[in-house]
């Protein structure tokens, strides 16, 4: 009889440890292509250390950034997984055991004590958002995502008048970027949010700044048209790799919506640093799993 318990904490340790260890390679690719194409100097530098750091972390088998982040775990699930009770608590002790092996810093704090438990976990920590349920599927599907917290403490939310529309949306991604600099390490991936409530608007922003790969489109034209058009308004600004200036301040600008309320046009933006860490999971009832990025 397998105990899906344990393969689902032994799963998630080996996907904590090659997110924070290897870049997915639609980010190195990004980044390698990005090097290639700038012509500031300063930039070009900086480009070249972040390459010489993803190379080191990759040889050295040590994680890619001292900030290993605060832990989000995406869920999908086939209701017919025979384990579904179990999942969170799993996640919990996989997050113990994980920043303990690796190591992880640990980076979990009691916002009203202060006190630091020392594992990465706590209330409501790590963040496990159950994404979708498949009525007929037997998997378990967790995408790992170990974010630092200085792109995460740039993120923005607001509400723009509703007759303001996307010109609204271009101007408050622009000033985000303008005012978060190069706080967030960029060259970053860029996540938008539009819905008409304030949680549906960041929790698109963050699944777009964190799970979607470097060089994908929305499937609705027009959204990927937007996409197009804010990443080159975004690279215009010349803030460029770590506020050094240069041609590239973002890979990519991601966007996804929700239909609103019609007095409610909510807009969030999030940042994810060209560290961007992430590793899926895919557990089967039978106890085999894969890990991929």
């Amino acid at each position: 009889m397998v105990n899906l318990r344990e393969v689902i904490v032994k799963a998630v340790v080996e996907g904590l440890r090659v997110a924070s260890i290897l870049l997915p390679p639609d980010v190195k690719e990004a980044l390698r292509r990005v090097y290639e194409e700038e012509v500031s100097p300063a930039a070009k530098a900086q480009l070249e250390a972040v390459l010489r750091n993803v190379e080191l972390a990759e040889r050295l088998r040590a994680p890619i950034c001292q900030d290993t982040g605060l832990i989000t775990y995406y869920v999908r699930a086939g209701a017919r997984f025979p384990a579904l009770d179990v999942v969170e608590e799993a996640l919990v002790e996989a997050t113990r055991i994980a920043t303990k092996e690796i190591p992880l810093r640990p980076n979990s704090v009691d916002p009203i004590t202060g006190r630091n438990p020392g594992d990465n976990t706590g209330r409501y920590t790590p963040v496990v958002v159950w994404d979708s349920i498949d009525p007929k599927g037997d998997y378990l599907e967790v995408t790992i995502v170990p974010k630092g917290g200085g792109s995460e403490y740039v993120a923005v939310f607001t509400m723009v008048p509703p007759g303001r529309g996307l010109e609204g949306v271009k101007e408050v991604v622009l000033d985000a970027v303008v005012k978060a600099g190069a706080m967030p390490c960029p060259p970053t991936i860029i996540g938008v949010g539009i819905a008409g409530t304030v949680d549906m608007a960041v929790h698109l922003a963050k699944k777009c700044a964190v799970i979607r790969k470097v060089g994908s489109r929305h499937p609705e034209p027009a959204v990927a048209e937007l996409e197009r058009k804010l990443l080159e308004m975004v690279n215009e600004l010349g803030i460029g790799t770590m506020g050094m200036g240069g041609r590239t301040t973002a890979l990519a600008v991601h966007i996804d919506y929700a239909y609103r309320h019609p007095a409610t046009y909510a807009v969030a933006v999030v940042f994810q640093c060209w560290a961007a860490r992430r590793a899926t999971v895919t557990i089967k009832p039978t106890g085999e799993y894969s890990i991929t990025q």
